[in-house]
């Protein structure tokens, strides 16, 4: 920390030597600064507010109906992209700035400049927009900021039919070209099928659909004829007497139509019966009974002619209404048991035929749906257009009857009375700082570059060699006279550079109240 102390303490009392040197400077660098201060021209700032209502009564009356953009992000956008090179160009037009340029140099100047001086400021929640500028000329600032009103509101109005004007032209131009591979698909679909229209049936069915159809009626035809063939088989028994029972219990499941007839009307009877009274009653009894003699009776008939003569029998069978019956029986199986043969026979021809065409289905069931699934997609598509383009042509035709956005110009452009830049007095304090900095930088550069040495000890640290010792200097009363008076009038002089700046400040600040 002593280190530290003695270094400052050398190199204080070495800027302090070069004082004078320091305070000429601060002189100079002063004067300099505040002339260039008072040279710089005063500007004047023009500006204008602009409220802009996305607003419409319309907007609820047509939602769900039109597309409704986003209004405030698009006058947001604008606002932000409105300082553009093309649109500075233009200005410069429109205000009259070009008729003083000799040069294309010149002009990239003045475009840039604007560029740099032009501001929008907005409160994005009151879609308020400020538009500014400062110039020498007040005149020349209010013209500049009129013309940006200008472009401001053409722009957006301009923008917006166009993009509609251009949104309307890529629709028609894709609904064409989807109308374009609609009708290529509809061909393509239309091809295929004639192509390949023995695959379908009536029903629109697939191949597969069908195959699993003609084997289901296959399967039936089969199952219809084999219980044809076993009823027509039953019958041939029955004729021939190989089908007699052995058993009275057997002899039961032996159809007789006479009896089995009035078998069943007493037992639908003995239902009714049972119905209404008990087991004990005797109509319930009596019934019981009659099924039971009935009963008996067929197993008596069909046992008797089991075990009747042959010639007997066969004649007996001839004029029996049973065997009539049989006979008229058999006849109608037998034409049935052909017709289904015939049937079965169909089915099985057409089944083979669709099974040895089975290799090509399923390329041709893929090829089908992929031309379905094109036509979809792009059936979906076009309506999806055309829906939009009427959408739309809504849009734009309310945008064209509401305007859709109203700029309202709240305060025109005018020029503030007084110039807004520069600020003076500000900027005089800075150069008496910037005067004192640039005198302390020159008393400390000085003293480094042409060092003074005020002790042994810092004369060994520099030069690194041995110090024999030191002659001491008596200071007479006229050195001290003269370093005070010098004293005195370094004080004098760096008093009066303050005074001259507080005076000035002063004068300053008095003018600038009177202007105002």
């Amino acid at each position: 920390m002593d280190e530290i102390i003695r270094q400052a303490t050398t190199i204080l009392r070495g800027m302090w030597q070069r004082r004078w040197l320091g305070l000429i400077v601060a002189w100079v660098v002063g004067a300099i600064s505040v002339g260039v201060v008072l040279r710089i021209p005063d500007k004047y700032e023009a500006s204008a507010r602009i409220y802009v209502d996305t607003q419409s009564i319309l907007k609820p009356l047509m939602s769900g109906l039109a597309i409704e953009p986003n209004l405030d992000q698009q006058i947001m956008i604008l606002s932000r992209t409105l300082i553009s090179r093309p649109n500075v160009e233009k200005l410069i037009r429109m205000a009259d700035l070009d008729l003083a340029i000799k040069s294309k140099s010149a002009q990239e100047a003045l475009a840039d400049d604007l560029m740099k001086s032009l501001t929008i400021k907005s409160t994005s929640r009151d879609n308020l927009y400020t538009l500014a500028y400062s110039d020498p000329e007040p005149e020349r600032a209010k013209r500049v900021v009129q013309s940006l009103a200008s472009i401001f509101v053409e722009s957006s109005l301009g923008d917006k039919r166009k993009d509609t004007d251009s949104a309307k032209k890529f629709i028609d131009d894709q609904i064409q070209g989807y109308q374009k591979k609609l009708e290529e698909a509809e061909n393509r679909l239309k091809e295929f099928k004639l192509k390949n229209i023995s695959t379908q049936t009536a029903d629109g069915k697939d191949y597969f659909g069908r195959m699993g159809e003609v084997s289901g009626l296959l399967e039936r035809a089969k199952l219809d004829l084999h219980e044809a063939e076993n009823s027509r088989d039953a019958i041939k028994r029955q004729i021939a007497g190989d089908a007699l029972p052995n058993t009275p219990e057997e002899a039961a499941d032996v159809s007789v139509p006479e009896i089995d007839g009035r078998i069943d009307t007493m037992k639908r009877n003995l239902d009714g019966l049972l119905q209404r009274f008990t087991e004990k009653h005797p109509d319930v009894v009596g019934t019981r009974r009659m099924i039971k003699e009935l009963e008996d009776q067929k197993i008596a008939d069909i046992t008797a002619r089991k075990n009747g003569p042959p010639s007997s029998s066969a004649s007996r069978a001839n004029s029996s209404p049973v065997y009539q019956q049989l006979k008229i029986s058999l006849g109608a199986n037998e034409a049935t048991v052909a017709s289904l043969r015939v049937r079965v026979a169909e089915y099985q021809s057409r089944y083979n035929q669709l099974k040895d065409a089975a290799k090509m289905v399923p390329q041709i069931e893929a090829e089908y749906t992929q031309l379905n699934r094109d036509y979809d997609v792009n059936k979906k598509n076009y309506e999806s257009l055309v829906v939009r383009r009427e959408s739309a042509a809504m849009s734009g035709e309310m945008d064209a009857s509401s305007g859709g956005v109203d700029f309202r110009l709240i305060d025109p452009p005018r020029v503030s009375p007084k110039p807004v830049s520069p600020n003076r007095l500000v900027l005089l304090p800075l150069t008496l700082a910037l005067a004192l900095a640039a005198g302390l930088f020159v008393s400390f550069a000085t003293s480094q570059v042409r060092p003074v040495f005020f002790d042994a000890r810092a004369l060994r640290e520099a030069t690194g060699l041995p110090l024999l010792g030191t002659v001491s200097k008596k200071v007479e009363e006229m050195a001290r006279f003269n370093e005070k008076k010098d004293f005195r009038r370094f004080v004098a002089a760096f008093a009066s550079l303050l005074g001259v700046y507080a005076a000035g400040f002063a004068l300053l600040f008095i003018l600038t109240i009177r202007t105002a």
